[in-house]
């Protein structure tokens, strides 16, 4: 048995087309893993850390070998909880709608919280970096408003090169995609169209992860 964590980075449950395609890709899954556990996460309804000053503070006493006090260490307890929960998932769903060219803020926040030297990577001057979240894989649904695969925007998409960058950066290789787009520009009935689409690669994915 293999343990999913689900990770939805919209704010607007069933209204996300992100998370419409999410939500058949692990409704198709379910149906061929029926004994997978999975935990799901809305970051816009959890109560996650801010990664300010006193979590900085933790993580640069730590880095330095000092001794946190008793404030930096409980902070660092949380974010030690976060990357474990995350860490401790075999494999992942994301749901992830398109802000601004690049990705909702709280999931940057989640993604700030993960990324710490010695927990999800490491470091030496004979190897460079080294992803330490291995033998995973993610599922990722993402949506935009306007076009950017293939087209003469696709400079503007900071959405997929960074989250895949940022996921291969902590060792996790395995990605698969659907991009479902464009679900505003084009009107609504391009979008269905393309919606339908998505939905339709998704559920053929998930029956082989």
């Amino acid at each position: 048995m293999s343990s999913v964590l689900y990770i939805q980075a919209s704010p607007r449950d069933d209204r996300s087309k992100s998370i419409a395609i999410a939500d058949a890709f692990l409704a198709d899954y379910k149906e061929v893993n029926p004994g997978d556990t999975v935990r799901k996460i809305n970051l816009f309804q959890a109560d996650l850390i801010p990664f300010d000053g006193l979590a900085v503070a933790a993580k640069y006493t730590i880095l330095h070998g000092k001794e946190p006090s008793a404030e930096e260490a409980d902070a660092w307890n949380v974010v030690q909880a976060v990357i474990k929960e995350f860490a401790s998932a075999d494999k992942y769903i994301l749901a992830v709608p398109m802000w601004n060219f690049s990705i909702p803020y709280r999931l940057k926040q989640y993604i700030d919280i993960l990324v710490q030297p010695a927990c999800t990577f490491s470091y030496s001057p004979e190897k460079g970096y080294i992803g330490l979240v291995t033998g995973k894989r993610a599922f990722i649904a993402y949506a935009r408003g306007g076009e950017y695969s293939d087209s003469k925007f696709q400079s503007l998409d900071h959405q997929k090169s960074y989250l895949e960058t940022i996921l291969g950066f902590i060792g996790i290789e395995d990605i698969r995609s659907v991009v479902a787009e464009p679900m505003l520009m084009a009107g609504p009935q391009v979008a269905a169209q393309r919606l339908d689409a998505a939905i339709a690669a998704a559920r053929k994915l998930a029956r082989e992860f």
